[in-house]
């Protein structure tokens, strides 16, 4: 079984969010179970800061050993960081994914589309 923290909601694409409500932003990387899937990250290409992304757009492409994959913005908004550690230190997405292991931060321009995500056990039932 996944790691599935309650903490969190999630995208059907196994995108995990962390969403401040004072600040508008969302920390977002993938869930255990999707790098478990991936295998082995080697290399991520992440957008620059200041960049827009669509809600479904890329929001980033992660290279494993067994394949490459996009990152999808589970919503619309501003990329206000990125995880640079990751340009060396790419595992950590399979080794922390809920925790050093984050890609982006974004300011969501509909705070609604949160409650849009899954909860940890709509997440858990999702993948199964």
């Amino acid at each position: 079984m996944s790691n599935v923290p309650d903490k969190f909601r999630y995208s059907e694409d196994h995108e995990w969010v962390a969403f401040d409500g004072e600040s508008g932003i969302a920390t977002i990387g993938i869930t255990d179970y999707a790098q478990g899937e991936l295998g082995d990250v080697v290399f991520l290409e992440l957008p620059e800061v200041g960049a827009t992304v669509a809600k479904g757009d890329s929001a980033g492409t992660i290279e494993a050993v067994k394949t490459v994959a996009d990152l999808l913005a589970p919503f619309s908004g501003e990329i206000t960081e990125v995880n640079a550690v990751l340009d060396d230190r790419p595992e950590l997405v399979n080794t922390d994914p809920y925790g050093e292991g984050w890609m982006i931060r974004l300011r969501v321009d509909d705070r609604s589309a949160v409650e849009g995500l899954l909860d940890a056990d709509a997440y858990q039932q999702h993948i199964g």
